[in-house]
């Protein structure tokens, strides 16, 4: 609990209607999570606008209500804080009602289309193994120092994040490592968090839907260094070539790392295996249980970051050593007639490619790669036939699939997909609308050596159909089809 004035300390560009020394019992974004005594949030929405719910917020007890915009009969009885920008003021407020715990936390962000769950989670990892407390923010799973919290988004809303960290400080963590995604960049929901570094680790074609063009979404990432303190660090991956363009107006310590050109931190891959690669990091050899150069990127970013947060580079490196993959981020499976499978999560275009070039890049050349592949529903269409593209250039046979259709018909993403296969590839690609069957189909073609890429889904363990998630894990079905194989 916190006096009005507490919460809308430091704050300002905003006009309050009402007692500003009225207690606030808690916050909320939607209005059936409000109590008696909350503050309810009416942001603005792409689809839905929080002004709506604004009579529903105060029937179960809302005494103050944040706006942009003040109704055209305002409840008396309630305190109104009007603000320009109601979401950038609302991480703020709710950095002020959990006591600012972002303050009391060394935290670093990681951004881009590809990597950011991978980085931010190896972080946590590794620091836990440098024998620190700390906090992870990410797509698979959040955690508080050992506790688990499930993740419902990459980035969470600003009450959530706020919420997490002070529940980190209460278990007495030192690091909170994040994804910071474009879509919370633009809205806003990072406002009110001090950073200590920021990660960027490379631009490819993703979330078009959201934001309309490349530029914006580039604009959304750049904003994120542009907001970074001078006390905070900045490392870019200099190899992508948007990766300078982020720092140019950034006020933190500028940082590089590149596996091409000369940086602040340097990776060598020396040998790729199916099971690991040697890589040299700063000039020191380490083996990784990691597989392809996006991975290389992925571990000198952590590297760098470690590094950069104080911890010593050759304890840094040991641990590299023992690090393990992120769930759903090329977990490999092998059945007993000697097939490989792959699932990661790869759904761009780009992350396509880079998984495929790690397959490539490991397989003898006598193999057969499979690629099992499907695209979103109500997302960014524009990357459907570069994601079969991608598909069809680099494996030997493709099945388009289902991925998450969510409220679109799943033979229609697939027909767009096929428009992206060049012509000289369209008899090495088939199309099977179930997943399973698709993942069936390719484990009864394939000869031991072979190799199956599942891509899209990664981690999760649904499927989005018509607003309905159905359980669903690609890498359940890899291990039961494996293991019918191996009974036959």
């Amino acid at each position: 609990m916190k006096t009005l004035s507490e919460v809308l300390n430091g704050i300002g560009n905003i006009a309050i209607a009402g007692d500003k020394n009225c207690t606030v019992e808690g916050m909320a974004l939607d209005s059936r999570a409000v109590k008696p005594g909350f503050l309810f949030a009416a942001l603005p929405g792409t689809s839905i606008d929080g002004s709506h719910f604004i009579p529903s917020a105060i029937a179960n007890g809302a005494t103050v209500v944040l706006c942009e915009k003040l109704p055209e009969d305002p409840d008396q009885n309630i305190v109104w804080i009007i603000a320009e920008n109601a979401s950038e003021a609302l991480g703020h407020m709710a950095s002020n009602f959990y006591g600012n715990p972002s303050k009391a936390l060394k935290v670093v962000g990681i951004t881009g289309t590809n990597g950011k769950t991978t980085t931010a989670t190896l972080l946590y990892r590794l620091f836990k193994e440098l024998g620190f407390k700390a906090g992870l923010l990410s797509t698979v799973c959040n955690y508080v120092d050992n506790k688990q919290v499930h993740a419902t988004h990459t980035t969470p809303d600003p009450l959530q994040i706020q919420m997490l960290m002070a529940e980190m400080v209460e278990a007495g963590c030192q690091y909170c490592f994040m994804e910071v995604s474009s879509h919370a960049i633009a809205q806003n929901r990072i406002s009110g968090i001090e950073f200590d570094g920021g990660v960027f680790s490379n631009l490819t074609h993703d979330h078009l839907d959201y934001h309309k063009t490349f530029a914006g979404y580039r604009d959304a990432k750049k904003k994120f260094f542009d907001d970074l303190s001078p006390k905070a660090f900045a490392i870019t991956n200099i190899d992508d070539k948007n990766g300078l363009f982020m720092l140019q107006n950034t006020l933190a310590k500028k940082l590089t790392y590149a596996v091409k050109t000369m940086a602040n931190f340097k990776v060598k891959v020396i040998e790729s295996h199916f099971d690991g690669m040697l890589v040299n990091i700063d000039g020191y050899e380490v083996w990784t249980h990691f597989v392809g150069n996006f991975n290389a990127y992925n571990l000198l970013a952590v590297y760098g970051t470690a590094v950069s947060l104080g911890a010593d580079r050759e304890e840094v490196l040991r641990i590299i050593s023992l690090l393990r993959p992120v769930d759903g981020r090329f977990e490999t499976f092998k059945s007993v007639t000697g097939i490989y499978a792959v699932v990661d999560y790869a759904h761009t275009p780009d992350a396509i490619k880079n998984v495929l070039s790690a397959i490539n890049g490991v397989r003898t050349g006598n193999e057969t790669v499979f690629t099992i592949v499907g695209a979103g529903g109500d997302r960014d269409k524009t990357k459907r036939p570069e994601m079969a593209f991608e598909a069809a250039t680099a494996s030997d046979k493709v099945i388009l699939t289902s991925d998450n259709p969510r409220s679109e018909d799943p033979e229609v993403i697939i027909s767009e997909m096929q428009k992206g296969v060049p012509a000289d590839k369209v008899r090495n690609v088939l199309s099977i609308t179930n997943r399973k069957e698709a993942i069936r189909t390719a484990c009864m073609m394939a000869k031991p050596g072979d190799i199956i890429l599942i891509a899209g889904k990664g981690h999760e363990d649904y499927q989005e159909v018509k607003g309905v998630k159905h359980h669903f894990d690609d890498r359940e079905v890899i291990c039961e089809i494996f293991n019918t194989i191996n009974q036959n």
